[in-house]
This record gives C-alpha cells, sequence and structure tokens, in this order.
C-alpha cells in the first residue's frame, strides 16, 4: 500500500461511550499510511471509551468542514446514538456523498448515515441490533462484518475495526 501523506481523515466520537477498538485500531492503520486524522466531537474535553480509552477532540463538530478532508468516519459504540437524529451530523453525511468524499461508520453509527438519507438503496451492515433501522430507511442489509458500497464503508462492530481501517485506506488510495 502506497504511503497517503497528504490526505486527511475526520473521525468523529460521541462526547462519552465510544467503542475504544473503533476509535484506536482504524486511527492507527491510516496515521501509519500517513494519514493525519482530526478528531471531532460535540465537547472538547477529554472522552472516555467503554473500556477506558481517553481521547481529546481536535476539534468541535461544529466547526468540522467536510471539504478539508478525503474521508469522514463515524465512531461506533453505544455514545453514537447521539448523533443518530443530530442535523449536524446528518448534514455532514450528505455533503460527504455530495463531494465524492469516502464516508465511513461503524458499530450502531451506520444508524446516522442511514437516519441521514444516504444509504437509502445501497448496501450496508450495522451491529445487528440495529439492522432495522437501516432496512427501515431503504438500506440493504447485508450482515456483512465489512461492506463497501462506493465511497461509503459501514463496518458491523469491534472485531471488524481493523478491516474497517484497512479498507478506508484501501479507498483513499484509489
Amino acid at each position: 500500500m502506497a504511503q497517503l501523506e497528504g490526505k486527511k481523515a475526520l473521525m468523529i466520537i460521541a462526547k462519552k461511550e465510544f467503542r475504544d477498538e473503533e476509535l484506536l485500531e482504524p486511527k492507527a492503520i491510516l496515521e501509519e499510511k500517513g494519514i493525519e486524522v482530526v478528531i471531532a466531537s460535540t465537547s472538547l474535553g477529554k472522552v472516555k471509551g467503554r473500556f477506558g480509552a481517553t481521547a481529546k477532540p481536535d476539534i468541535l463538530l461544529s466547526d468540522a468542514k467536510v471539504e478539508d478532508y478525503d474521508a469522514v468516519i463515524f465512531v461506533g459504540g453505544g455514545g453514537a446514538k447521539q448523533y443518530w437524529d443530530d442535523s449536524l451530523a446528518h448534514k455532514i453525511s450528505r455533503e460527504a456523498v455530495k463531494q465524492g468524499k469516502i464516508l465511513c461508520a461503524i458499530c450502531i453509527a451506520p444508524v446516522i448515515l442511514a437516519n441521514a438519507g444516504v444509504l437509502a438503496g445501497k448496501k450496508a451492515t450495522v451491529w445487528s441490533s440495529e439492522k432495522e433501522r437501516l432496512k427501515a430507511k431503504g438500506a440493504i442489509y447485508t450482515g456483512e462484518p465489512l461492506q463497501v458500497e462506493g465511497k461509503i464503508i459501514t463496518g458491523e462492530g469491534p472485531h471488524a475495526a481493523k478491516d474497517f481501517g484497512k479498507a478506508i485506506v484501501k479507498a483513499l488510495e484509489s
């Protein structure tokens, strides 16, 4: 895989209870390839993951500009529910698609994309407890650990975090 210096990814985490692996594993894979990772949330305070990992957001989600990034990634974990019906998260999702950016979500975060209307008619996966939410918004739920549909990448849960990160790198290479 080629080095990807100059590429930027926005990782969006909840203000509490993000899933540690779903932030840390893809982030490490991206950074290893030279991709600059910026973490955004609705607060700049230190955020604690479900299993004790901590992260300090670089920017407020309200200050994120889709055009500044090559990929937009919604990190899962129970806290991601805060974005399910968040108009700003939906706007960012729609804008990423409109601008031809890579749009990604893992665990329960694909519900954000479904609610934003960007998964209608597209193959996607999500943590199995939320599959009906995707289907209700017109997504084609596959149940796969990882689903790549054009420039939209969805992951099913923490065990898919490494492959999720690798899929984002592969998408950024093309």
